[in-house]
């Protein structure tokens, strides 16, 4: 196959699947996250045992494939990568594996656990500490998406240059990056425990990432 051809499928796929999986965590946490801290305990119950078992199957099969199709473009460009993709891209990797390795984890305990419920049983107790672990680490998705998005699209139509230009700006924004997803493993959510802060947060970290690429 072509490789301009292919590079395209794999950029058309990205998108498809982008979309799937950031609409969804976006869903989940700006849209049934809040619900559910406002419903009953049927409701409740009802959603995290039905709904989410659905909602997270294509959540989590788009992070797959938006991360695949990711490393196909990835491989074709080779020597073409900017400080830009390089800032999204690690963004991305690590919101794909807090996806499978943090958050459906976690979340298949929460969705057995309401299962067990629905059925007449009795509630795991794991579950109490499986949800916010699970909670977090998708807060912590949701900050990284809004400056991923952010480096993706300016790594195509705003470059800063090739990683070789300026490989101290390039350690300063990965050291940041890295110091926020420990956090996500081990931290607290803090401004992130509500929607706007969450957001405003993304925004904040966008600014901070763009300046250190900018102007460090």
């Amino acid at each position: 196959m072509d490789t301009m051809v292919l590079d395209y499928l794999a950029r058309w796929g990205h998108f498809l699947f982008g979309i799937t999986w950031i609409g969804l965590l976006y869903y989940f946490n700006f849209v049934q996250g809040e619900y559910v801290k406002e419903s009953d305990a049927g409701a409740r119950v009802d959603v995290l045992s039905k709904l989410a078992p659905r909602a997270l199957w294509w959540f989590r099969w788009g992070a797959m494939f938006t991360f695949l199709t990711g490393l196909v473009m990835l491989g074709i460009r080779g020597s073409g990568v900017t400080i830009d993709i390089t800032v999204g891209a690690t963004l991305g990797t690590l919101m794909f594996l807090n996806v499978w390795l943090i958050i459906w984890p976690n979340q298949k305990i929460v969705i057995a656990s309401n299962q067990q419920v629905a059925s007449g049983g009795q509630a795991d107790p794991a579950a109490g500490a499986a949800g916010p672990k699970a909670a977090l680490a998708s807060r912590t998705n949701t900050l990284f998406s809004i400056p991923m998005l952010y480096f993706m699209g300016s790594s195509a139509h705003l470059s800063n240059g090739a990683i070789s230009v300026n490989q101290t700006s390039l350690v300063v924004a990965l050291v940041i990056i890295a110091a926020l997803e420990l956090n996500a493993i081990f931290g607290k959510q803090g401004p992130m425990t509500t929607v706007r802060g969450v957001i405003v947060s993304g925004f904040a970290l966008t600014a901070v990432l763009y300046g250190v690429v900018k102007f460090l």
